[in-house]
């Protein structure tokens, strides 16, 4: 387990990056997930199923961020990539045209990563993504991201992930994504 320091006497002491039960706290994890990406109670809804039905695919682990009282704050599930899964059908021609599908195979994908608004900025999200990498046996991972200059961005280039394809267009999204990859194990910090 990773622990964090508080920051004033008004926040717990700590943080604690360990494993998570994902499907038993699924609503406490999509309410750190509406508040740190601007989901409303329809989308939240979705996910949830979305999340519980990861949860039983092969190799599917969570790790979350929690605070000395028990309080969830982050998290970020994962799981090996499969090429029939949803995302993978999505991003498989985007990914293709740059010469990048080989990428869906052997690969660690990372599904959700966030972190309540309050809690960023402190390393907890790297802490979390390298903690669910380090265990995945793939030679690489790969992750979709809203394509635009972001903290998030920021965050994977700064672990080894680096731009496969860009614009992608996800059924519903507002907004494009890019998929990005990096080799396991990923970089340290600078």
């Amino acid at each position: 387990m990773l622990r964090f320091p508080g920051r004033g006497h008004r926040e717990p002491d700590e943080v604690v990056i360990g494993p998570l039960d994902l499907s038993a706290r699924v609503d406490e994890a999509l309410a750190v997930q509406a508040l740190a990406f601007g989901l409303g109670a329809d989308e939240i809804a979705v996910r949830r199923q979305i999340v519980l039905r990861h949860m039983v695919y092969p190799g599917a682990r969570a790790f979350g961020a929690t605070l000395t009282d028990g309080r969830l704050v982050g998290f970020v599930y994962g799981m090996p990539n499969d090429r029939t899964h949803w995302w993978s059908t999505v991003v498989e021609p985007y990914l293709r045209a740059q010469g990048h599908d080989a990428w869906l195979d052997d690969s660690f994908v990372i599904t959700e990563l966030h972190v309540h608004p309050r809690y960023q900025n402190r390393g907890i999200g790297r802490a979390l993504i390298t903690t669910i990498t380090a265990g995945a046996t793939q030679p690489r991972s790969i992750l979709s991201a809203i394509d635009i200059d972001s903290p998030a961005r920021g965050l994977y280039r700064s672990l080894g992930y680096e731009d496969l394809a860009r614009r992608v267009a996800f059924p519903s999204a507002p907004k494009p994504y890019a998929v990005m990859g990096a080799p396991l194990p990923l970089r340290a910090r600078r």
